[in-house]
């Protein structure tokens, strides 16, 4: 049998069992701690543009508090980019709200702006003006931040910047997760640098940043005793976990470039395939940190032949995200859509794209491309 390969598996930098360590002989175990201060304050010097960052338990819960703090209740829509995880949407639902979905455009296989202003104005004549926007940077690739977020501020809708799948890409050399008024951040362990589990807010607000970090510590009043006067959670990222981050922000650009690398070998390799388009970065103005690499077949039939071929060689790929609007669970949710982000999950597949790839590993991984379902397709350079 071939040794596995993962889609996204964790790549450790080897520096972070010292703070692990150090949390374990300091007896700093609990959601607080030297490290949990690091870690924030390496994120926020990091992303740059002034931000403040709360390192939480995930991303989902990252997003469940960023909504609550904009006063996201019941009765309220909230507008998601279809084109995503389902942890981009859950969180409205947590508060009682409902997502609105917005499909996806071909440049970025983001938010589409054009349905998305559609959507605003027909919330608005229907007396529910969306009380807030949730673009994502999928797979790492920037979203359209100045259409989008000229639109978010000409309606007055605050956005929230799903970034998990983001850290370490940028748009016209600013960092995506500092574009919303607030952003989230994901560290799961399929994630470019991971903590295990965790995630964070990212915010240019102080306020909001205490805000969440009060919430996230179950709410507690200032008080000898126990006493609360809100509604909290236990969503604070442990001491110890934040040791790991410590560690992993210390290759974070070793990361990215390593992921970038991959996608590059990819396309390099594949170029004769004639019917495989990859997402590529639309002009200079994105820089994608690939966190997966990504490529469209010619059908729904190609891509499962495919993705079955790499299953029996023993290597892990997976169909692009199954659209928001097209899930059991959202099926009655108002949606605009033209049927591009279905199109893509017909079509597309992730392979594996960790920074701990081989070039073994690279090269069996084409190979199979080349010689099963598109042996027919590749051309003499």
């Amino acid at each position: 049998m071939n040794t596995k390969i993962w889609l996204s598996p964790p790549h450790m930098s080897g520096k972070e069992q010292d703070y692990i360590n150090e949390a374990f002989s300091t007896n700093w175990i609990a959601p607080l701690g030297p490290n949990v201060t690091q870690f924030e304050t390496d994120l926020e010097t990091y992303l740059g543009q002034h931000v403040h960052v709360a390192s939480l338990s995930s991303g989902t819960a990252s997003l469940h508090l960023a909504l609550s703090l904009l006063g996201i209740s019941a009765g309220d829509e909230v507008i998601c980019q279809s084109f995503t995880f389902s942890a981009s949407a859950n969180p409205i639902v947590y508060l009682g709200a409902t997502p609105v979905f917005v499909d996806s455009e071909e440049d970025t296989w983001n938010m589409s702006p054009v349905l998305l202003e559609q959507a605003i104005q027909e919330g608005i004549k229907r007396g529910k003006k969306p009380k807030a926007i949730i673009p994502v940077h999928l797979y790492g690739m920037p979203y359209k931040v100045d259409e989008i977020n000229a639109i978010a501020k000409h309606y007055e809708i605050p956005v929230v910047e799903d970034s998990a799948e983001a850290l370490g890409s940028h748009y016209k050399g600013q960092k995506c997760g500092t574009f919303g008024d607030m952003a989230i951040l994901s560290f799961n362990g399929n994630k470019i640098i991971t903590t295990s589990g965790g995630g964070a807010l990212v915010t240019h607000s102080p306020e909001y940043k205490q805000q969440a970090v009060f919430l996230s510590t179950q709410a507690r009043d200032e008080a000898p005793h126990y006493q609360h006067s809100h509604i909290g959670y236990n969503y604070r990222m442990s001491n110890v976990l934040a040791g790991i981050g410590i560690g992993q922000m210390s290759v974070i650009d070793d990361r990215v470039k390593a992921r970038r690398s991959n996608f590059d070998f990819y396309k390099s390799e594949l170029s004769n395939t004639l019917e495989i388009e990859f997402s590529e970065e639309p002009n200079k103005d994105y820089y994608s940190n690939r966190w997966l690499s990504c490529i469209l077949t010619p059908s729904f039939e190609s891509r499962e032949a495919l993705r079955l071929a790499f299953a029996e060689k023993n290597i892990e790929t997976r169909p692009l995200w199954k659209p928001m609007h097209m899930q059991p669970v959202f099926e009655k949710c108002r949606h605009y859509s033209d049927g591009t982000s279905a199109d893509l999950f017909d079509r597309g597949l992730c392979l594996p794209s960790g920074s701990s790839l081989t070039e073994e590993d690279l090269n069996r991984i084409t190979k199979i491309i080349k010689g099963t379902v598109f042996a027919n397709k590749i051309t003499t350079p």
